[in-house]
């Protein structure tokens, strides 16, 4: 079992095309925040996805939950796509037992985002989905 102030966090600058990223595994807090369209979607989002499964793999139990802060302004389709991964993968150790939430930041005035954010308490049922009108919040 990992010992969890020995997991690395993952901090990555937003740049134009990719979030910020600020995975702070010892604090149960992870974060994208920006705008996500990069060249190459699975390049940028499968190691990320890979790091929070491995450390899921190995999290001790605990009644903290993992807390997953998305606020981006804009993603394309094929972003879409690998969050959905992201999400299906905390929905999944959600089932197994591990308490896991996403915080679904959204401009108030963007009406699609806060669907967008209403439809993944639909297809994620084991995540807590929080929805906040303020894409700053985060």
């Amino acid at each position: 079992m990992t010992d969890m102030t020995l997991t690395s966090s993952i901090e990555q600058p937003a740049t134009q095309a990719t979030p910020e990223v600020n995975f702070d595994f010892s604090a149960h807090r992870l974060v994208l925040k920006g705008e996500a369209y990069p060249e190459n979607a699975a390049a940028f989002f499968r190691p990320l996805l890979q790091a929070i499964e491995n450390w899921l793999q190995d999290k001790p139990t605990t009644d903290e939950p993992v807390r997953l802060h998305v606020a981006l302004s804009y993603f394309n389709s094929s972003s879409t796509k690998l969050l959905f991964e992201l999400f299906e993968c905390l929905n999944g150790f959600a089932k197994g037992g591990i308490a896991c939430e996403l915080h679904w930041y959204y401009d108030e005035e963007d009406d699609i985002s806060e669907e967008f954010g209403q439809e993944l308490r639909i297809d994620f049922p084991s995540l807590a989905v929080f929805l906040i009108p303020d894409l700053d919040a985060c």
